[in-house]
């Protein structure tokens, strides 16, 4: 797979905050199975895309058009700020970030970072 061009820190705290937020989905009890999956791919446009996928709740309509929001949160104890830096972060790198839903339940978070062109 192509290296991309970016801060090694910045780029860590936004797949951890995604790990970490699909965690906390799949943390509410229930009879599914909890299952995160972690991909990286290369795009259609030869960049690189990372995917957390889990099998938790899932996002509203309305959640996954404001999720990248400034302080929007569906915590009980959250300040709505983790993936409104997360979005901030990789846009700066040069990528896009989104939500979909997983189906039959659950929610993919994925960016896509533009590759290194110095070492294509």
């Amino acid at each position: 797979m192509a290296p991309v061009d970016g801060d090694r820190v910045q780029l860590r705290q936004v797949l951890l905050n995604l790990i970490l937020n699909a965690i906390e989905a799949m943390g509410e009890p229930g009879d599914q199975p909890k299952v995160l999956f972690i991909t990286s791919t290369e795009d259609a446009s030869n960049g690189i895309r990372i995917a957390v996928t889990d099998s938790g709740p899932g996002l509203s309509t309305d959640g996954l058009a404001r999720v990248f929001d400034p302080f929007y949160t569906t915590k009980s104890e959250g300040m709505g700020m983790g993936l409104s830096i997360c979005q901030s972060i990789v846009k700066a790198h040069g990528g896009e970030i989104s939500a979909l839903a997983n189906e039959p339940h659950g929610a993919v978070f994925q960016f896509t970072l533009p590759r290194d062109v110095a070492s294509a």
